[in-house]
């Protein structure tokens, strides 16, 4: 199958983008606002995060591009210690720091005059889902929320996906290590076996995800946030209209799965079909096209 990347668009017809930035817990975290070229009135709103790791020129970015096509004020931005936002340690992927950096960006969004602050939203793609998940559920200012390809774990889930309780605690012990934060691993490799995702799709590819604004690393001291995260805590919480979209194929089906039975908040589901991958969701054309009009319909709803 040829990939039709998204990504390798520069602009989108009809949609401005501008820099902007803020603080968050005294760090500068700098983001992407993008509009629609001619509105009237005050635009519905939409916070955009991606996969862990990855910056706003990815996935995110990707995704707010064309949410503005269909009429949003959607930002993208890059979490503390990730791209070119402050605040260190670095390339620590913490479910905790970045939940409250999607806070921050609801207090953003609803500091503008051009947003309708009754109509915030929030979208996730895969493991950002949790995060984001977390935010609208606890955030007042946040209305919806659209998760893409969800990446839902709790601890669990992790010991089985990276080797067993044995192995997830030696990971934990070594992120707990007084070098931890200093110590960082290649994030993607198709050559490096000791990469975090060794032969991974997409972020081992230059005309997709490896693009010179990714970091492409991954500090030790990530593992014990993330393999003890639970991102299913959420859905007790949950009881805002959402929508989740993906595909029997997606990375962690059985996460989606759960959280589904769990929550009680109004769901709406888009599956597509088996030969729609977890990685086409980042940025295959017509994977992407097809969850963006659902995402549209649903937050505009």
């Amino acid at each position: 199958m040829t990939i039709i990347s998204l990504q390798n668009i520069p602009s989108r017809k009809g949609v401005v983008s501008r820099s902007v930035s803020f603080e968050n817990n005294g760090n500068t975290l700098k983001r992407t606002l993008y509009t629609p070229e001619t509105s009237e009135g005050a635009l519905p709103a939409v916070i955009v995060t991606g996969a862990w790791t990855t910056v706003k020129e990815q996935m995110a970015g990707t995704y707010a591009r064309e949410l503005a096509a269909h009429g949003f004020a959607a930002l993208a931005f890059d979490f503390t210690g990730w791209g070119e936002s402050g605040g260190a340690p670095r390339y620590v992927e913490d479910p905790v720091v970045k939940t409250s950096d999607i806070h921050a960006a609801a207090d953003f969004l609803n500091s503008l005059d051009e947003v309708d602050s009754a109509r915030i939203s929030g979208l996730g793609v895969c493991a950002s889902s949790g995060y984001m998940a977390d935010a609208v559920a606890d955030n007042d200012k946040m209305q919806k929320v659209a998760l893409v390809a969800p990446w839902l774990h709790d601890a669990a889930m992790a010991e089985g996906i990276y080797g067993g309780p044995e192995m997830a605690a030696s990971l934990i012990a070594a992120s707990e290590a007084k070098d931890a934060a200093d110590t960082v691993l290649l994030g993607a490799s198709a050559t490096d076996e000791n990469s975090v995702m060794y032969q991974a799709p997409y972020y081992t590819e230059e005309d997709r995800g490896l693009i010179p604004a990714y970091d492409n690393k991954f500090s030790v001291a990530s593992w014990k946030p993330w393999l003890t995260y639970d991102s299913q805590a959420s859905a007790d919480r949950l009881s805002k209209p959402m929508l989740m979209v993906g595909s029997p194929s997606i990375a962690l089906l059985a996460g989606a799965t759960a959280y589904e039975a769990r929550t009680k908040a109004p769901l709406e589901k888009l599956w597509l079909g088996d030969d729609v991958t977890q990685f086409d969701f980042y940025d295959r054309k017509d994977a992407v096209t097809t969850a963006v009009d659902a995402v549209a319909g649903i937050l505009n709803a």
